[in-house]
Order: C-alpha cells, then sequence, then structure tokens
C-alpha cells in the first residue's frame, strides 16, 4: 500500500471511529428532574424515583433506544444545571414559557396542564378570581407558571412563594396562607391524601392550555428531533395513553 492510501485509509478509519463514539454518547441521555412534585415526579423512602414524568421519560428511552439515567435537582436549579452539562435534558412537568425559551429550547409538548387554586374546607373564598382572592395571602411554588399568575393577574393578593410544593402544603394545612394554586394535576393527587382533607377546590380549572415540554440545551437540535419522534412513537404504540390513565384515569395528551 502506497503512503496516499495508508493515510486515506487512516483518516476513514478515525472518521468511522468518530461517527460511533458520537452516536454512542448520544444513546447515552442524562435526565433532571425535581423528585418533589408528585405524581409527576417524587422521590420514594427508599430512594427510587417514580411518577408520570419519570415513566414517560423511560418509555421515551426506550423508544429512542437509548441508556438513559436521572439526575435530581431542586426545581429552581434545574435550567442552571442543564446548562452547566450536568444533564442533557429537564423532564419534570416544564411549562413552555416565553422567558424559558430564551435559556432553553423545549421539544413537542407532551402534555397539557391546566391550574387550580385550593383553600382550607372553612375558606369562604368563592372563586379563584381577582375578586375571590383580594386581600388574601396565596401560596405557590416558586418559579412555576401558577406564581406568574398570581403576580400577573391578582394585583390585591399577597403572593408567598414556596421552594418546594411539600412546604407549601405544609403551610395552608396549617392556616398560614389563605389559599394556594398549582397544577391541576399535583393539586388534586394532594386533596386525595390524609393531609389534603384539610382543604377544598375553589371553582374550576383555569389557564387551560399550558403546554408542558421536554428542555434541552440552546442549539441541542438533534436531540430535540429524537425526543419529538419519540413522543410521536409512544402516542402512536398506546404506551403514553397506558402511562396516563394509570396516574390520572384519562389521557392528559391535549
Amino acid at each position: 500500500m502506497n503512503i496516499s492510501r495508508r493515510i486515506v485509509f487512516a483518516l476513514s478509519a478515525a472518521a468511522l471511529a468518530l461517527s460511533v463514539g458520537t452516536a454512542g454518547a448520544q444513546d447515552k441521555i442524562r435526565i433532571g428532574t425535581e423528585g418533589a412534585y408528585p405524581p409527576f415526579n417524587n422521590l420514594t423512602s427508599d430512594g427510587k424515583l417514580e411518577g408520570f414524568d419519570i415513566d414517560i421519560a423511560r418509555a421515551l428511552c426506550d423508544e429512542m433506544k437509548a441508556e438513559c439515567t436521572f439526575v435530581t435537582q431542586d426545581w429552581d436549579g434545574l435550567i442552571p444545571a442543564l446548562q452547566a452539562n450536568k444533564f442533557d435534558a429537564i423532564v419534570a412537568s416544564m411549562s413552555i414559557t416565553d422567558e424559558r425559551d430564551q435559556q432553553v429550547d423545549f421539544t413537542n409538548p407532551y402534555y397539557t396542564n391546566s391550574l387550580i387554586v385550593i383553600a382550607p374546607k372553612d375558606s369562604a373564598i368563592s372563586a379563584p378570581t381577582a375578586e375571590g382572592l383580594a386581600g388574601k395571602v396565596v401560596g405557590a411554588q416558586g418559579g412555576t407558571v401558577g406564581a406568574d399568575y398570581v403576580s400577573e393577574n391578582f394585583k390585591d393578593v399577597e403572593l408567598k412563594p414556596y421552594p418546594t410544593q411539600q412546604e407549601l402544603y405544609l403551610d395552608i394545612g396549617s392556616g398560614r396562607v389563605d389559599a394556594a394554586i398549582g397544577d391541576v394535576g399535583v393539586m388534586k393527587a394532594f386533596l386525595k391524601t390524609d393531609d389534603g382533607q384539610c382543604c377544598k377546590q375553589i371553582g374550576d380549572p383555569f389557564y387551560k392550555d399550558d403546554k408542558i415540554a421536554i428542555a434541552v440545551r440552546t442549539g441541542d437540535k438533534a436531540l430535540i428531533d429524537k425526543f419529538n419522534a419519540a413522543i410521536e412513537g409512544i402516542r402512536k404504540s398506546g404506551a403514553y395513553q397506558q402511562i396516563s390513565e394509570k396516574y390520572f384515569g384519562t389521557d392528559i395528551f391535549e
């Protein structure tokens, strides 16, 4: 073999090795989630992750034939940790908002959310409106669409933000806030627990077109395309519907 052919062969082999290595790297996906947001994502007492987000993420990884690992992170640190390359995607019931869209890229939505307000059972609050909540202290997990909705729409309401839903539940149960606002699936799940017997839903769900998606680092189009194809795949196979029925008794996609 002459020198020029050896060079071409070596370059071709290097390119093939690089492409195989790249493909292998793409098949390993680190997923960030909160682990404190039942029934969507939660850590059990023995440290295992469970919930709708977790089951959907696993189904998507199976569809993509990817090896996925989970990393838990406090809610307010999820986007900074993604940007710092601590994981590759966020699957944590994250709403698509204009502010977040400037920091990350989103896949197509994988479910649609609404908001509800809950209050102690003896509360005289009549409606989840600016008028109905005027003069009240309303709790919400900080950095969520619920907290944003209070700030933007309930001008005569005092917003009390919390790091986690659990801390919010403790305060509404003890009467330290007059009401709480949050995602419909999370709040309704709380109302079914023993601690949730303190409270009732006020009025009907609202803000009904809140789209929830997977966040990835800005510019990672290849990973977005893989997730989008996988979302479509588990919808077509029925795997998505089975998971949704398991947690909510209905299809929450739209």
